[in-house]
């Protein structure tokens, strides 16, 4: 009998996990993902708000301003292309500062893989459990979607307001115009929202907000992009 438990424990039950998981990563390689843990929390949370709902609009990357993309890029994840889903540099100096006490929490080192992970698969939780399994998808994600896909995922399910979910509805709420025709300050007003979505509008922003578009868009001359993110062809 202890045994069998003993199987099922260390056996059984992690080679399922991984098939299961393995497979739901698989299919959202190729299908557009619809809904995500953050959203169901949040129709919960505002369930007795009559004015709340749910507004999401999947488009394909192609059909996203490459000014966008070069926004959450310089925005969130400056070596987005280069790293492997982990930033280490940022995570060594975040631990560093928390050591120090110049910070109480292990926060700023999350990549655009990550929480394109944390989005996807699990609930927006505090946890060292949470941690893991987010480190286990981004591992997934990486090795099975590649970049491209993983900014095309995170471009549709990220939290850009109250109910908004996606850019192209932040384009359409914000903007009265569509993901693809963001022009660089539009695109760059979205991204200094996304750290907290439902305290800033991108279409009637903050000083702050205003001020932070702006160091993004002096940022993006900055870094490179691979020719996929700039829509040019390979020679």
């Amino acid at each position: 009998m202890r045994g069998r438990l003993l199987r099922l424990l260390l056996i059984k039950i992690p080679v399922a996990f991984v098939m299961i998981t393995v497979l739901w990563v698989l299919l959202l390689k190729w299908c557009p993902v619809y809904v995500t843990p953050l959203m169901v929390k949040r129709s919960i949370e505002f369930r007795k708000d009559d004015s709340f709902r749910t507004q999401k609009k999947w488009v394909s990357l192609d059909r996203i301003s490459t000014e966008m993309s070069k926004a959450v890029i310089a925005s969130e994840d400056n070596l987005f292309e280069q790293h492997d889903g982990f930033d280490r540099k940022a995570i060594r100096q975040a631990r560093e500062e928390v050591k120090s006490g110049k910070r109480k929490q292990m926060r700023g080192a999350s990549t655009i893989s990550q929480q394109t992970a944390k989005n996807v698969f699990l609930l927006p939780t505090r946890s060292y459990i949470r941690k893991g399994l987010e480190a286990y998808f981004t591992v997934l994600i990486e090795k099975i979607w590649g970049k491209e896909r993983i900014l095309e995922v995170y471009l549709n399910v990220i939290e850009t307001g109250k109910g908004l979910y996606g850019v192209e509805v932040a384009a359409e709420t914000y903007f009265n115009t569509s993901a693809a025709n963001l022009t660089r300050r539009q695109s760059c007003l979205i991204a200094a929202c996304l750290p907290n979505p439902l305290k800033r509008n991108a279409g009637k922003p903050s000083s702050y907000v205003s001020s932070r578009a702006g160091q993004i868009s002096a940022l993006e001359p900055k870094l490179t992009y691979p020719d996929w993110v700039l829509r040019k062809k390979k020679n």
